[in-house]
């Protein structure tokens, strides 16, 4: 009977949908044995059975479009493997080879050697939702696309709107519509082609924003998204997508994790007895960024009593709702203090950076509730 190794086998592989390719390191060998693979899932997996015939493989690849359909697979099959955060992956600045043999050997290099760093795999249900709530924001950049191209239309033929101060208004609609009937020619199927447009994704975007609520509601989102709902200048489109994008808040030991995930800590190039400091990294999660920059703004107005604040904090945790009033009051002194002697966009940033810790301490307070 044939005895299989426990040694360990370190694979990197290079994944795209239409192949990868895989590097293997048995043990402390320094030459790596590369596989091209077609980029079928059964592929994958008939390879990796053949090679714990070898010893225990250990694989990892880099976050991509491929997603983590690989990664979910060979979990199934009891083997190891892990999702690399591609921005972290350590470059030789000289360096200006690429192919995918020399990416897969690199990974396997790197990653017996202790130098990647994996990210977080979110379930599939996370990552459906998540990706629920990320193609309502691609739906809104759409509609700003249109809307700017209609108003640049008519613009360029001598038609502009003056009735109110901001384009897009109840008057500014209905102008459209007249000038819709007025026009004749190649003008009128121009401007019918795009309001017919911006009408439609108008139409899909409020289907996806009452997908959105309905499963706000729904476990495990609605503990999470009703404690958000508590801070000022979120909502539940927000909320959501803070939701959707942390996931589990106890990965985080810290609010200067959270911070760093979401880049808005500032870069740093000091030495010796000189400290430089720069802009934001803006390394991290970009829609977790974008909501958090935008929430920020709202911290600019004077801190009040707010009904509709009042009647979502209602039935809260008291730990939750102190926080967010904490939040609210300090923020808004933070962000006042700031712009005396800073550009305003650099105080937002500062009080979006600032929030990132109340949302830190707010959800974790429900994570314990939820395991108490």
């Amino acid at each position: 009977m044939r005895q299989y190794s426990t040694d360990t086998v370190w694979v990197g592989l290079d994944v795209h949908q239409s192949r990868v390719t895989a590097a293997v390191l048995h043990g402390d060998s320094e030459k790596a044995h590369v596989v091209n693979l077609p980029g079928e899932v059964n592929a994958v997996r008939k390879f990796f059975r053949r090679l714990s015939k070898d010893g225990s493989p250990r694989s990892c690849y880099e976050a991509s479009g491929a997603g983590f359909v690989l990664k979910r697979m060979l979990d199934r099959d009891g083997f190891h493997c892990e999702v690399i955060a591609p921005s972290l992956i350590p470059r030789k600045p000289g360096d200006r080879r690429k192919t995918d043999r020399l990416d897969a050997v690199r990974l396997a290099e790197l990653y017996r050697g202790g130098y990647l760093t994996s990210v977080r795999v979110p379930d599939e249900e996370q990552e459906a939702v998540r990706q629920l709530v990320r193609t309502r924001l691609s739906i809104q950049r759409h509609i700003t696309r249109v809307k700017h191209r209609v108003v640049r239309t008519l613009a360029c033929q001598g038609h502009r709107f003056t009735g109110t101060k901001s384009n897009w208004t109840g008057k500014h609609r209905a102008w459209l519509e007249r000038m819709r009937h007025d026009l004749d020619g190649p003008q009128r199927v121009v401007l019918s082609a795009h309001l017919d447009h911006l009408e439609y994704l108008e139409s899909e975007q409020r289907s996806l924003d009452a997908e959105i609520e309905r499963y706000s509601r729904m476990e495990p989102w609605r503990e999470s998204v009703e404690a958000l709902l508590c801070f000022r200048g979120i909502k539940t489109l927000t909320a959501m997508t803070i939701a959707t994008e942390i996931g589990d808040i106890r990965r985080f030991r810290s609010p200067r994790g959270l911070m760093a995930y979401t880049g808005l800590v500032p870069s740093e190039r000091s030495s010796g007895d000189v400290e430089r400091r720069g802009p934001i990294t803006k390394s991290g999660n970009a829609h977790l960024r974008r909501v958090l920059v935008e929430s920020a703004w709202h911290y600019r107005h004077r801190s009040r009593t707010d009904q509709r604040l009042v009647r979502r904090r209602q039935g809260q945790p008291a730990e939750v709702v102190a926080v967010a009033i904490k939040a609210q009051h300090r923020l808004t002194k933070r962000f006042w203090r700031l712009s005396e002697r800073k550009h305003m966009n650099k105080a937002v940033t500062a009080v979006a950076r600032e929030l990132c810790g109340f949302i830190w301490a707010a959800m974790n307070a429900v994570a314990r509730s939820e395991e108490a």
